[in-house]
């Protein structure tokens, strides 16, 4: 056991997220021979085998599966230590893990990050967009500091702070143009484009309109709101979008944007990070910084909330 290191571990836990050599030799940095070579060395110094080993992909023994959370504890724990060094220093410097969701990264990751740059120059500010799930999951496992998502996110580990309420917009084809917006039950009978399975905007946007899944009209799953709004103005739908998407998403396209009639369907956006993060301080000026780049007063619910989570 003298012999096991940290390095090792990580690479050890990169093999195991990824399940291939070479990707998990590219995610660390590492050639993919030296990255063998120290898993091999690993598994000398632990006394069993970690993996089963074939041409196409990599499974971890029952050994290597009982060992896997255990180092990403481990892993975790390590990072604590060092958040809680940088967390006593009076200024906020070193490495930021930001996680976005592909529904708001676009539209505020540039304001944010040139904001947090000013504020903070001696911050290593990087990036994660993925979907909800996968950000939850890498910041439990601590692979992230923080994530700006659409809440709630009802995960017991996590503390989230709500930041501000949006909006979301009907947009339809120009020749819709100063037509009433319709109601939900009209949104039912509509063909309405959506985004792919595990955004969260989708199940927001089936929710708005009393749909429990996709409507049977429905042609079109995008990955993005850009897509959707092209293909709105090609006259093939119509579909929702977020207030901070509209500037950059309709700037190009042909397209009608109409406010429905209150109560207007809306999400709530917010921060979230670990309940033991030594960083949660800084965290929650991050969280001011998020609402500056927004251009929205932070909700004030969000400040009772930390409160009551004792952080």
């Amino acid at each position: 056991m003298a012999n096991v290191t940290m390095r090792q571990l990580r690479y050890f836990d990169a093999l195991a997220r990824h399940g291939h050599f070479g990707r998990a030799a590219e995610a660390s940095s590492i050639s993919q021979p030296a990255l063998s070579m120290q898993i091999k060395e690993l598994e000398d110094a632990l006394g069993g085998l970690l993996l089963e080993r074939s041409a196409r992909q990599v499974a971890l023994t029952r050994f290597g599966e009982e060992l896997a959370p255990r180092v990403r504890d481990i892993l975790r724990s390590v990072d604590e230590l060092g958040d809680f060094a940088r967390a006593s220093q009076d200024r906020f410097a070193g490495r930021l893990r930001i996680g976005m969701i592909p529904t708001i990264a676009p539209y505020l990751l540039p304001k944010i990050t040139k904001n947090l740059t000013r504020m903070h120059p001696e911050l290593d500010i990087r990036v994660r967009e993925t979907m909800t799930p996968r950000l939850i999951q890498e910041l439990v496992e601590g692979r992230l500091d923080t994530a700006i998502v659409a809440l709630p996110v009802s995960e017991p580990s996590l503390t989230e702070v709500a930041l501000f309420d949006e909006k979301f917009l009907l947009v339809r084809p120009s020749a819709d143009e100063g037509t009433p917006a319709p109601s939900r039950e009209m949104m039912r009978e509509m063909r309405l484009l959506l985004l792919e399975e595990g955004h969260c905007f989708r199940d927001q946007a089936l929710s708005f309109c009393n749909m429990q899944s996709a409507p049977p009209r429905e042609m079109l799953d995008a990955n993005s709101l850009s897509t959707l709004v092209q293909m709105v103005s090609a006259g093939i739908g119509v579909t929702l979008i977020p207030e901070m998407a509209v500037p950059v998403e309709t700037r190009s396209a042909s397209v009608s944007l109409t406010r429905f009639r209150d109560p207007e369907p809306s999400r709530t956006i917010g921060m979230v990070w670990r309940k033991t993060s030594p960083l949660a301080r800084q965290l929650l000026q991050i969280s001011e910084v998020v609402c500056l780049s927004a251009g929205k007063v932070r909700a004030r619910q969000s400040v009772r909330s930390q409160r009551a989570q004792g952080s």
